[in-house]
């Protein structure tokens, strides 16, 4: 019988538990995540075990999702002015 060890890390009476996963990734994105992880001057695992949380459990909140989907259905386009006088005429003319 083939035991395994996991890395474990225990935080205010609660335990962490890390097992090990191997995934195949594109060599670009791979390439990118250890540039971002250099960058940030943290492991790969780390770095990839970071972003991931960040995904995972910070969700947009309503007003942010409603954002999202307006500016996504394309209801309400931006404007691109061609001078600075246009468009403070039109953010001291609106109401």
């Amino acid at each position: 019988m083939q035991s395994k060890t996991f890395n474990c890390i225990t935080l205010m009476a609660t335990t962490i538990i890390r097992k090990p996963a191997s995934f195949r990734l594109r060599a670009d994105l791979l390439e990118r995540l250890r540039s971002n992880a250099v960058r940030e001057n943290r492991t790969l695992n780390n770095y990839v075990e970071s972003v991931l949380l960040d995904y995972i459990y910070n969700e947009p909140n309503e007003t942010t999702k409603a954002a999202i989907m307006e500016a996504m259905s394309g209801r309400n386009p931006n404007k691109v002015y061609d001078n600075v006088d246009n468009m403070f005429n039109d953010i001291l003319n609106e109401e």
